[in-house]
């Protein structure tokens, strides 16, 4: 007896992940149906219960899965050795990231500030997950002495944070023919504008 070939199941779960992510950036998850994202993905609609027990469930993996991915670009920071190389890896490491699943970025938007709902716990779970690596290169600022005084650490990671998600919205939706090195210049002048380096 064999079971599911492991390559053949990831393709589909990736096929799967793209159909709902862009249906459900589109117009939100909840408006979404399984038999449109079998639809998008050109698969029966018992392919997405036999990987998903559910729509839930699978959104639910679509988040983790796009989150999993964005901390991994974000961590590539951690390697940097200046405040201002991790600063730069990280904010391009946002941005880079959204230019290439905008449709993420705004699930993340419509669902992270919504009256709390049905994804609200994962999607806590999740921004916490993103925002302690950028409390990470946040406190290196702080270490060095960049962040003015009485701002706290958590403060600023969570401003920098909602500020990198949206600026990177606004480049997709109303500014795309700006490049990404332009928009990275753009939020690291903000940063910037904390204490120079000693």
């Amino acid at each position: 007896m064999t079971g599911p070939r492991p390559g053949r199941t990831a393709a589909t779960k990736q096929k799967l992940f793209d159909a709902a992510l862009k249906l459900v950036g589109e117009r939100g998850a909840a408006s979404v149906t399984v038999d449109e994202i079998a639809a998008e993905a050109g698969v029966a609609k018992g392919t997405v219960y036999y990987n998903f027990a559910s729509k839930d469930a699978l959104v639910d993996a679509l988040l983790r899965h796009g989150v999993d991915l964005l901390a991994a670009r974000l961590e590539a920071a951690e390697d940097e050795d200046g405040t201002e190389a991790a600063m730069r890896s990280l904010v391009d490491g946002m941005l880079g990231f959204f230019a290439e699943y905008p449709a993420f970025g705004q699930l993340l938007v419509s669902e992270l500030w919504r009256t709390p709902g049905q994804w609200h716990g994962t999607l806590g779970l999740l921004r916490d997950d993103i925002v302690s690596i950028v409390r990470g290169q946040v406190q290196r600022l702080a270490d060095a002495g960049r962040l003015p005084e009485g701002v706290q650490v958590g403060t600023a990671s969570a401003a920098l944070f909602g500020t990198m998600l949206v600026v990177a919205l606004d480049w997709q939706v109303f500014q795309p023919e700006r490049d990404l090195a332009e928009v990275r210049e753009s939020v690291l002048l903000l940063v910037r504008g904390l204490r120079p380096p000693a």
